[in-house]
């Protein structure tokens, strides 16, 4: 009886323990539990919230360029940038996530590094675009915006980013005033590329009368990527207004027609 009884103790401390150590997990804030949703760039969130708004404009999201420029946060967000550890990144989410931030972040740093200008693009030339000049330290190497875009983030194969980054221009999608999270990032794409389709100046309109669907340049330049999406036309009709769907699921085949593409300074107000 004494033997049970030593028995079913040992069951019961046992028992405690192990409810004790559940409670401390489930107490641990979220970011300790799971490593993939920590913010990726220190101070990046409250950057965006200061120094960005929406606006009617083109841009849609507008930056406070000479704002920025004075924050010693963003000094902090860079630093972050550089001494991160992409590859160390738990999940595909977590990669997909801090790479869209990283592009955008070192397009800000871009212009601000060559502010006041026009355009981002003035910042390179024919021979050495502004894509392929170094925009900042990853894990302590130099890289490149083209090389974030073209060797980084398009080879995921989700064509949603092309409405996530932004290079600092009117025509871009606009900016996200948040970062975007690993556990976020596909709800976050999905919102974002839904607003740029809602934009009838820049990301979709349709002149139904005319059979014709004016789409941004950006899907004519990385048609490619939404091939395996089932082509530009059914990927748009999933992201597009109400109408538009509507319209798309009678007319599967409307002609194509592209919006210039505005590459004026995504900010506050125009330098002069």
């Amino acid at each position: 009886m004494q033997s049970m009884q030593g028995g079913m103790s040992l069951r019961a401390k046992a028992l405690g323990a192990l409810s004790a150590l559940l409670l401390i997990l489930l107490s641990m804030p979220s970011e300790a539990a799971d490593p993939a949703s920590a913010p990726a760039l220190d101070g990046y969130a409250e950057v965006l919230k200061s120094h960005t708004r929406a606006v009617s404009d083109l841009q849609g999201t507008a930056v406070d360029y000479v704002a920025l420029q004075k924050d010693p946060r963003w000094k902090a967000v860079l630093a972050s940038l550089e001494r991160s550890k992409p590859d160390a990144l738990p999940s595909a989410d977590a990669k997909l996530a801090f790479w869209i931030n990283a592009y955008n972040v070192l397009a800000i740093q871009t212009v601000l590094r060559n502010y006041p200008l026009e355009s981002i693009r003035d910042v390179g030339s024919f021979f050495s675009p502004v894509w392929k000049r170094e925009a900042g330290k990853i894990d302590g190497k130099p890289i490149t915006l083209d090389q974030i875009e073209h060797q980084i983030l398009r080879p995921m194969s989700d064509p949603r980013m092309h409405a996530a980054i932004v290079c600092a221009s009117r025509s871009c999608p606009s900016l996200r005033r948040e970062p975007y999270t690993a556990a976020g990032v596909s709800a976050q794409l999905d919102d974002s590329m839904r607003r740029f389709l809602t934009d009838p100046r820049k990301g979709l309109a349709l002149d139904a009368k005319a059979g014709r669907l004016r789409l941004s340049s950006i899907f004519k330049w990385f048609a490619e990527d939404f091939d395996a999406k089932g082509g530009v036309v059914a990927f748009v009709a999933r992201y597009a207004p109400a109408d538009v769907r509507s319209w798309l699921g009678s007319h599967p085949k409307p002609k194509l027609e592209y919006f210039d593409y505005d590459w004026r300074l995504n900010g506050i107000e125009a330098p002069r």
